[in-house]
């Protein structure tokens, strides 16, 4: 497959962590999950974590979006230490947005109703609900399937809608969690320019976790490689599949990249 990103955020003029994390650790019971972990996502960034199963990739996600609180250190959002709010202010003051690997909208609603349900929720502007939902149906090209049953509609048309339905609120931040998973080629190539014109036309920060590594790393600016706990190498793709600690933990020996 050929390299989505025709361009990658190697720097930035003015630095701007809209995520932040500061020595967060997180335990299940007598499992550690995180274990002191330090990160940052710049604003405008595509961000992008890869790991094993159970790592924690997913359970970030949910300290971003406050499902769950860490058991000690910071998170900020917008350099605000957000890490007692809950989610819906998170959500509200800091226009966070997140795309489940599963589910996400109501299986027996129509691709409209289901953007018009959600819409209700997080648009105050009445008259403004329809105009965002006509948006979002013409920029994913959704017009022939409005009046069908979501759980009609394909893989691929099922994650359009719910990252249609997560941009209804013109999130600043968009979480997306397994994007890739159980997609065909096709589709992988259609989300990865969603992806990457979401970056470019409407200035998101984008946050993706999956297992699909060489997905997730043509279409992202910066990488990190989670293990038992840790961050092991963060970079930019083509310098993260060559870190010796990247290798060693995920990549191993014959991945290739390009």
């Amino acid at each position: 497959m050929a390299i989505i990103k025709k361009f990658r955020i190697k720097s930035f003029k003015n630095k701007f962590s809209i995520v932040q994390f500061e020595k967060v650790s997180l335990a299940y019971g007598n499992r550690l999950i995180l274990d002191n972990i330090n990160f940052s996502i710049n604003e405008g960034e595509i961000f992008g974590m890869l790991g094993p199963n159970g790592v924690g990739k997913s359970t970030i996600f949910n300290l971003i979006t406050g499902l769950i609180k860490p058991k000690s250190g910071k998170i900020k959002i917008a350099e605000e230490d957000v890490t007692n709010y809950p989610v819906y202010l998170r959500t509200k003051k800091f226009k966070v947005g997140y795309v489940p690997q599963y589910g996400g909208f109501f299986n027996d609603l129509t691709l409209h109703d289901n953007l018009k349900a959600i819409s209700e929720i997080v648009i105050e502007n009445k008259n403004y609900r329809e105009e965002r939902i006509n948006y979002i149906i013409s920029k994913f090209e959704l017009d022939n399937l409005k009046d069908i049953k979501a759980k009609f509609l394909s893989g691929g048309q099922k994650k359009k809608l719910v990252i249609g339905l997560s941009l209804l609120s013109e999130p600043k931040v968009l979480l997306l969690d397994e994007c890739f998973a159980a997609l065909d080629v096709l589709t992988i190539k259609m989300l990865q320019e969603i992806i990457v014109n979401l970056q470019n036309e409407n200035r998101i920060t984008i946050c993706i976790c999956d297992h699909q590594a060489r997905d997730l790393l043509a279409c992202v600016d910066v990488a990190m490689i989670l293990s038992n706990g840790k961050i092991i190498a963060q970079d930019t793709p083509s310098n993260l599949v060559k870190d010796v600690n990247a290798r060693n933990a995920y990549f191993g020996d014959n991945f290739k990249f390009n």
